[in-house]
């Protein structure tokens, strides 16, 4: 595997290393690509990401990514839009399942569903126009956008309890009305069982009653909103992991920010990070190794291991290490060998 190691920007420069060095544990077969991207790239050298930086990414078999700052400047260009739409990343993954030891908001365990966000278009399609007195976003609704995503939700939701929830706002964005057929069509050519919510009343449903959704498919900004929403149910931002996925590249990264606030103190939650680790090597195949990160993250949570974001009162290396320590006296176990 040839992999792309993005820090970024913030905390990104420790849950990359915590990851990284959970990578290292599993002795698996990696070349390691490291690029720098981001806030920190832009104030040094006045360009957040070159084309040369594509071309390393595209050359790379999957991404495993940070966190970038984005300052409010206009011209400032997006890192993780321009990687989506180079790479033509269209779908945004973020599953939402409880972890043992860690009480979310409702402080309940009895879900586990997965938003899928049509990734390329919608709000963040980038065609914009700035003005002093007005300003606009142009929202993109295409069929072939609408199309594809539906395709990668019905497949995951045959994987899973073939349950699909299609989320729009078809009664005021006429746009979403083609959103929400092709959706539909989509899933009973698949033979999927479906239905639909407006995103307003869906972000109720899923703080009320959660349990009763499996695959949830949707356009770019609400995915956004619903995932960063959601993360409240399972603890914070700190645990969520997420995937952009192309017909020929895959990007993994956790769901929170750069957190410039606490970046250097060695206080960040490394969890999400190693999550998309986990989701990376399941993208990959690599599924024996998958399934010992998370016995090792969840015996790491169950003796109390974790971060001050969690009510523990421990490092972002420490939680590493513990899972480090679990995969190593596995591997002793199993072959014996250190």
């Amino acid at each position: 595997m040839k992999l792309a190691i993005i820090e970024g920007d913030g905390i990104g420069k420790e849950v990359i290393p915590a990851a990284v060095k959970v990578l290292d544990a599993l002795r698996m077969d990696v070349e390691k690509i490291p690029v720098e991207l981001g806030y920190g790239k832009w104030e040094r050298t006045g360009s957040a990401i070159t084309d040369q930086d594509i071309d390393i990414l595209k050359s790379c078999d999957c991404i495993l990514f940070g966190a970038v700052t984005t300052p409010p400047d206009p011209d400032y260009k997006s890192v993780l839009l321009t990687i989506r739409k180079e790479l033509d990343m269209y779908a945004n993954i973020r599953p939402i399942k409880p972890l043992p030891c860690v009480n979310g908001i409702l402080g309940r365990n009895d879900f586990n569903f997965v938003i899928v966000r049509e990734n390329t278009e919608g709000l963040y399609s980038g065609i914009e126009e700035i003005g002093e007195d007005a300003s606009y976003t142009k929202r993109v609704v295409t069929r072939k956008g609408s199309q594809r995503i539906a395709e990668y939700a019905c497949k995951l939701a045959k994987s899973r309890q073939n349950k699909l929830t299609i989320v729009h706002k078809s009664n005021v964005m006429k746009s979403d009305k083609l959103f929400l057929d092709v959706c539909r069509s989509t899933a009973a050519a698949h033979e999927v069982e479906y239905g639909d919510e407006l995103v307003d009343s869906m972000a109720y449903k899923l703080m009320v009653s959660p349990e009763k959704y499996d695959v949830i498919v949707t356009t770019n900004l609400f995915g956004d909103i619903l995932s960063d929403m959601s993360g409240a149910l399972v603890g914070g931002l700190g645990l969520l992991p997420s995937a952009n996925i192309g017909a020929g590249h895959a990007f993994f990264e956790p769901v929170h920010g750069s957190a410039p606030d606490i970046a250097g103190e060695d206080l960040a939650n490394p969890i999400a990070a190693i999550l998309s680790l986990k989701m990376l090597l399941e993208w990959h195949g690599n599924m024996t190794e998958a399934a010992l990160i998370e016995e090792a993250l969840e015996s790491t949570l169950n003796r109390g291991i974790k971060t001050p974001d969690l009510g523990g009162s421990f490092t972002t290396e420490e939680v590493a290490e513990s899972i480090v320590d679990h995969i190593r006296i596995k591997f002793k176990n199993t072959y014996g060998t250190d």
